[in-house]
C-alpha cells in the first residue's frame, strides 16, 4: 500500500464519523459494486478505486467488490449497473455518465431493495440513498475567487478586458454545481464574462478548441480563464500558448493532476483544486458497508434531498504548492520536477 493511501485511509477513520452510534460495524460478506464514469482522467484508477478497496478490505474484508468503468458510455454504465445488481450486488457507488439519466437507475436499484450511494456527480432528479464527494459548488467559487483575488492583486484593471469562463460537460450535475460556483465567484468582482463554454466530456480538445475560437475573437481582452478542471484549464493553455499569447493570463483548474501541477510550477497555470479522491472512497466504503450492516449512516447536509456527506478542498497556487502537495505526500518531486519543469521546481524550493 502506498503511503498516500496510508495517509489518507487513516485519515477517513479519524475524521469520518458516518455511522449512528458508536459501537464497531459488524463487517458482514456481501456483493458491492463501484462503478465509475470515464477514462479520460487517471484519477479513477489510480485513486478513488484504490482507495475504495483498500478502505472496504479493512471494513468488510469478506465483501466483493465489483468495479467497472463506462468509459464516457451512458449505455455501457447501463449494462454493468444491470450487471451489478443480477451479480448481487446490495450496494452500487455510482459516479454517473449522464447526472439525468442516472435517475432511471436509482429507480432500478431501489426497486430491488439495492441501496445507491451518488458519488463524486449527484443525481439531481431523484434522491439516492446517499452522496459523498467533495464540495463542488464550494470548488468552483474557490477557483473564480483566487483568480479574481489574483487580479486585483497584479493591478489588473476591470475595465481592461474580461473572463473566459470552460465549465466541464453539460450532462455532469457536479460540474453544474462547479459552474454555478465559479459564477458566484467572479459575481460582485467587478470583471466581466466575455464567453462561456460548456465542454462535452470534458474533453481537453474541445475545450482547446473552443478557448482557440475565443482568442481570435476577443484578443488581448482575455485577461484570465475560469476553467473547471485541469484537463479543461490544460486546453486553454494549450491554446494560448499555439495563439503566442506572451505572457499567458491566469488559468485555473480542479483535480491537482500530475499535468496541472506541473502547468503551476512552469507557471502556465494559476491555480487548481487538491482533493485526494481517496478521502471520499474510503467515505464511500464506510457508508456502503453501514448499509449493508443494516445501519443508517449520519450525513452533515442534504442536496437534491439526498443525504450527503461533503468535502471541503484546498486551493492549490505556486505559493503553497510545495507546503501542501510536495510536503505532505501528495505528490512527489520526482514525478513533478522531470525533464522541463525542474527549473521551475528549482524556483519553488522542490527538490528530489
Amino acid at each position: 500500500m502506498t503511503r498516500l493511501s496510508n495517509k489518507l485511509i487513516g485519515v477517513s477513520t479519524l475524521t469520518l464519523s458516518l455511522m449512528s452510534g458508536t459501537a464497531a460495524i459488524a463487517a458482514p460478506s456481501g456483493t458491492v459494486a463501484f462503478l465509475m464514469p470515464d477514462e479520460g482522467s487517471t484519477r479513477y484508477e489510480q485513486h478513488d478505486f484504490p482507495g475504495f478497496k483498500a478502505e472496504m478490505s479493512k471494513l468488510c474484508p469478506d465483501c466483493k467488490v465489483l468495479y467497472q468503468n463506462a468509459n464516457g458510455d451512458v449505455a455501457q454504465q447501463q449494462q454493468q449497473f444491470n450487471s451489478a445488481i443480477s451479480q448481487g450486488a446490495r450496494v452500487i457507488v455510482l459516479d454517473p455518465v449522464d447526472s439525468a439519466a442516472a435517475a432511471s437507475l436509482v429507480h432500478l436499484a431501489q426497486s430491488q431493495g439495492v441501496k445507491v450511494i451518488a458519488y463524486d456527480r449527484p443525481v439531481p432528479s431523484t434522491p439516492a440513498d446517499y452522496y459523498v464527494s467533495f464540495d463542488n459548488e464550494g470548488i468552483g467559487r474557490a477557483i473564480a475567487q483566487s483568480l479574481v483575488q489574483h487580479l486585483k492583486d497584479t493591478g489588473v484593471p476591470t475595465t481592461r478586458g474580461g473572463l473566459l469562463e470552460v465549465n466541464g460537460s453539460p450532462v455532469d450535475a457536479a460540474a453544474g454545481l462547479i459552474k454555478k460556483g465559479s459564477h458566484e465567484g467572479v459575481q460582485g468582482s467587478g470583471y466581466k464574462t466575455l464567453a462561456e463554454y460548456d465542454t462535452p466530456d470534458w474533453a481537453p480538445p474541445k475545450a482547446q478548441q473552443w478557448v482557440s475560437g475565443q482568442i481570435t475573437r476577443f484578443g488581448s481582452q482575455i485577461i484570465g480563464v475560469v476553467a473547471a478542471n485541469d484537463g479543461t484549464g490544460g486546453g486553454a493553455v494549450a491554446a494560448l500558448k499555439a495563439a503566442g499569447v506572451n505572457p499567458v493570463p491566469p488559468v485555473t483548474g480542479n483535480d491537482a493532476t500530475i499535468a496541472g501541477l506541473q502547468l503551476i510550477i512552469s507557471g502556465d497555470q494559476y491555480n487548481t483544486i487538491l482533493k485526494p479522491s481517496e478521502i471520499v472512497a474510503a467515505a464511500a466504503a464506510k457508508v456502503a458497508v453501514g448499509f449493508l450492516s443494516g445501519q443508517s449512516p449520519k450525513a452533515e447536509t442534504t442536496l437534491f434531498k439526498t443525504p450527503s456527506q461533503l468535502f471541503k478542498p484546498a486551493v492549490i497556487t505556486a505559493k503553497n504548492l510545495k507546503a501542501e502537495v510536495v510536503d505532505k505526500g501528495f505528490a512527489s518531486a520526482k514525478d513533478l520536477c522531470a525533464d522541463r519543469y525542474a527549473e521551475g521546481c528549482k524556483k519553488l524550493g522542490i527538490t528530489n
